[in-house]
């Protein structure tokens, strides 16, 4: 099922119904705040050299897709979001009314992303990139499945031309449909980057589930304020390219309110906004250089990648700045490769060709005497069978004759 990478804490977790799930850990709300106290709960802005990098810059002209339960309109993101479909079929057209079981998810999402300083004061890690709210359903409450909802939002962000998008989802499964393949790969043929959750083990995710286990995603694991990857809020497998804080985060809930929570769900925001900010320095960049900037400057922890952190923690300022050199081919794999190897067709029979000059052979059949070729095409009778069956008629026929004239030779009646 999807969930959303997240989990509510000093509470039971629940499954949630249905296909997908977003992937955040959600507290209480904060309650009223001041705008300095919402701007200094953001340590990782300063911590992983966001406000650094944003003297070259914030993500201006950057289009940043975010597959969700949808962005609220909140004065933390006036102006942010320029653009929204839904995919659920219960929510409204614009996609910026939330729906599922996680009503705040989208929204908190966004404001983690790119919130704009309004309001409550929030700021993402991309301040001026501009978001699309694709509006999909959480836990059942949609008579779409989730799978479908998922591939179609997808399609239609690179259509709107987002040349980032955030999948704050997972499955839950190592596997994804063949659905996703066709979406995924539009996205790669389109220099799109796609980055998504790794999942929570708080949430029953023990490995990273898809999306993020899909080659040429930048997936993403989580980390405490001490650098620590995160037990609950994050997990662990070869398929995470970074790691990003994903505990003590704070974000804006749909009605507005500042709200404190954890998940790999506010890693991977985090992560988006990055990816923005490369896009937006360096401009002439593919995806794949883009995400090659971000792993590259990323700080190892341990042997590298990891299963925990991947290449390491963010360190936006040198993903700006750094000099990488460039790649040929996207590090985090190549998807087309995967569908070669594993989804293969079952094999079929071709037709044989045969020159034109040259009658192509008769059916068996065909080559007895009429009435058993006729009997063996007109009911499917294995033409051996028949041929066999025809002989032994024929073997007999000639004993009685012989036999028969054998006694008009000898006078006998």
């Amino acid at each position: 099922m999807f969930r959303p990478t997240g989990r509510r804490t000093r509470a039971p977790i629940t499954a949630v119904a249905g296909l997908l799930a977003a992937v955040t850990l959600v507290l209480a709300p904060a309650g009223a705040a001041q705008a300095t106290w919402v701007r200094d709960a953001e340590w990782w802005l300063d911590s992983y050299g966001f406000t650094e990098a944003w003297n070259v810059t914030q993500g201006e002209g950057v289009l940043v897709a975010v597959i969700d339960s949808g962005i609220a309109d909140v004065p933390d993101l006036a102006g942010a979001v320029v653009g929204g479909a839904d995919f659920s079929g219960v929510g409204s057209a614009d996609g910026r009314t939330p729906v599922g079981v996680q009503l705040n998810h989208g929204t908190m999402v966004a404001s983690v992303l790119a919130g704009r300083g309004t309001g409550n004061g929030i700021l993402g890690t991309a301040p001026q990139a501009q978001l699309l709210s694709a509006s999909i359903g959480f836990g059942g409450v949609s008579e779409i499945s989730p799978d479908d909802q998922v591939a179609a939002a997808l399609r239609w962000s690179v259509d709107q031309g987002a040349t980032v998008i955030n999948m704050s989802i997972t499955r839950n499964t190592l596997d994804w449909p063949p659905s996703w393949d066709e979406a995924m790969l539009y996205a790669f043929e389109h220099d799109v980057v796609v980055v998504a959750a790794s999942g929570n083990r708080a949430n029953g995710t023990d490995e990273v589930g898809a999306p993020a286990t899909m080659p040429g995603v930048l997936g993403v694991g989580g980390f405490d304020r001490n650098g620590d990857a995160s037990w609950d809020a994050s997990t662990q497998g070869i398929t995470i390219g970074v790691a990003a804080p994903s505990e003590d985060l704070i974000g804006i809930n749909r009605f507005g309110e500042p709200q404190n929570w954890a998940g790999s769900s506010g890693a991977a925001p985090i992560v988006s906004g990055l990816v923005a900010l490369v896009r937006a320095a360096h401009p002439e960049l593919d995806a794949a250089n883009v995400i090659q900037r971000v792993l590259a400057t990323a700080t190892p922890v341990g042997s590298s990648p990891s299963p925990l952190y991947g290449y390491g923690r963010i360190n936006a300022a040198a993903a700006v700045s750094a000099d990488v050199p460039t790649v040929t081919e996207n590090p985090m794999g190549s998807l087309e490769e995967w569908i070669r190897l594993n989804r293969r067709a079952e094999p079929t029979v071709a037709p044989t060709a045969h020159p034109t000059s040259t009658p192509a052979a008769l059916p068996l059949g065909r080559l007895m005497w009429p009435p058993w070729g006729y009997f063996a095409e007109r009911y499917a009778i294995p033409s051996l069978f028949v041929l066999a069956f025809g002989s032994l008629i024929a073997l007999g026929i000639t004993a009685v004759t012989r036999r028969v004239r054998g006694r008009r030779r000898d006078g006998r009646p």
